[in-house]
């Protein structure tokens, strides 16, 4: 079986559980992890040590979290005050799991579906978010990636544009692969709002409901944005349920541009927002 798997944010024991209500297998089944395998909740830790041995059945997604746990565990960005770090970076194997998790993708497109963490812009079509993951993912795996998370970090540009080059080009990749909720038509970033997709900002939409975005006629699945809940559509397919939240783990099992079913669990140990 084929599963792909929502924002985990450090909830370890929910993935425990929800894999054992899917009676996971790595010598048969595949998982996809959506991104923010870390952060905020209580195991982040276990969770890199889990996934990282499962090995080839399990593909994990960088999120905008797992980029913060690089960036300071590399001096490049304070802790936040609700970090859940501490046990990654005290942890005298720490360097095993940073290495493993900067070798990470930014963007899969498996059986039948373009995975990413938050999203894409309405320009992108699925070959050009490939190739602008891969771009970022080059830099993070080079032996200079440091030099890399020091200019990772802006808002601008905002805007994407065929002719962005340098830092500008990855930024505006990152923020859009990891970042992204609402846009302009233009494919305008919009950083703050974190709202449902009705309360969109004046002038902009969610992603996902641009028209004439190039991904459209293609099964794009994602994370990231919690307060979405589950929302499946035709050829959409959301999975932050908030577990960190006081919500649910999510898992689709999927097959060739499909879900076959959506599996749950609820998660035990719900953090505060912020």
């Amino acid at each position: 079986m084929i599963y792909l798997i929502g924002d985990l944010q450090g909830c370890c024991d929910a993935l425990d559980r929800l894999l054992a209500k899917l009676a996971f297998s790595p010598s048969r089944d595949r998982v996809y992890l959506l991104g923010d395998l870390v952060n905020r909740g209580p195991g982040s830790l276990e969770v890199l040590r889990r996934l990282h041995g499962y090995g080839d059945a399990a593909t994990c997604l960088l999120g905008n979290h797992d980029l913060h746990l690089l960036a300071v565990a590399h001096g490049v960005r304070p802790p936040h005050r609700r970090d859940t770090l501490a046990p990654v970076l005290d942890a005298p194997d720490r360097d095993r799991w940073l290495e493993w998790l900067r070798h990470q993708r930014l963007a899969v497109h498996e059986h039948g579906w373009l995975m990413v963490h938050a999203g894409v812009v309405p320009q992108w079509d699925v070959a050009l978010t490939l190739q602008l993951a891969g771009e970022v993912e080059a830099q993070l795996r080079s032996p200079d990636f440091g030099s890399f998370l020091q200019v990772m970090y802006g808002n601008q540009p905002a805007r994407w544009s065929d002719e962005l080059r340098g830092h500008d080009r990855l930024r505006n990749a990152v923020n859009t692969l990891t970042r992204i909720r609402f846009c302009t038509p233009d494919g305008h970033l919009e950083f703050a709002a974190k709202e449902e997709a009705a309360k969109a900002p004046e002038g902009y939409l969610p992603w996902f409901e641009v028209p004439g975005r190039r991904t459209a006629d293609r099964p794009v699945a994602f994370g990231h944005w919690s307060t979405l809940g589950l929302m499946q559509r035709e050829n959409l397919l959301a999975l932050d349920t908030g577990c960190v939240w006081g919500g649910q783990l999510s898992a689709a099992c999927i097959e060739q541009g499909r879900v076959r079913e959506v599996v749950q669990v609820e998660c035990a140990q719900a953090q505060a927002p912020g």
